[in-house]
């Protein structure tokens, strides 16, 4: 197995058995729509009651960073760094790209991601369905 997938398995296993103890390393995926993520954060949470440090990005213009092996190794290794006892991450895409207030106007729609405008992150639904 390549390094880069034992990244991978590593992350996804320290995902799969939660939040055992800290630090923790949280992983968050970002993309224009639902299909396809362009963006990935990583933050480390150091204590139970503590604010999240500062986080470290990943993006692409192409593809889908959930299956690009190379990135989960530089996720791994930030991990690792920081010497993580517990990973969280979600399967899903958390929303836009950008970021409000620094690539939008707050309080407005991305006017590059409409797939998102008024959506709710969590559940992927607009309001109603």
């Amino acid at each position: 197995m390549k390094p880069e997938q034992r990244a991978r398995k590593w992350i996804e296993k320290k995902a799969k058995k939660g939040v055992r103890s800290y630090p923790v390393g949280t992983i968050a995926f970002y993309g224009p729509d639902d299909s396809r993520a362009t963006k990935v954060a990583a933050t480390i949470i150091p204590g139970p009651y503590s604010e999240p440090g500062d986080p470290r990005r990943w993006f692409s213009e192409t593809g889908d960073l959930r299956r690009d092996d190379t990135i989960f190794a530089e996720i791994a290794a930030f991990l690792w760094e920081q010497d993580v006892h517990s990973v969280v991450m979600v399967n899903g895409i958390l929303g836009c790209p950008h970021e409000e207030g620094i690539d939008y106007p707050e309080g407005e729609n991305c006017p590059h991601c409409p797939y998102w405008a008024g959506r709710d992150r969590w559940a992927g639904k607009l309001p109603g369905y």
